[in-house]
């Protein structure tokens, strides 16, 4: 995080205004962007929709859900979860 002086970027209006509420402490001003959802900006969201509907699909074809824990790695109760939810 880049430390930038108020003084520097801030109308002076703005900045005296500021000093009333915050005098010589430091404060923090989130960005304004819009919050990303999980997953989106890595692909890690589309990786594990696309494993979770293969596991579907897999336990639909008459895979049992052992087979598909020793498979993929995951807890019996996972692919449960992932079958039923």
């Amino acid at each position: 995080m880049k430390y930038i002086n108020a003084a520097e970027v801030l109308p002076e209006r703005l900045l005296r205004e500021l000093q009333t509420y915050i005098d010589g402490e430091i404060l923090y001003i989130p960005k304004s962007s819009v919050k990303r959802q999980w997953g989106t900006v890595s692909g890690s969201r589309t990786f594990y929709q696309e494993r979770n509907q293969e596991i579907r699909r897999l336990y639909r074809e008459g895979v049992s859900i052992h087979t598909l824990t020793k498979q993929y790695g995951l807890a019996y109760c996972t692919i449960r979860k992932i079958i039923y939810g």
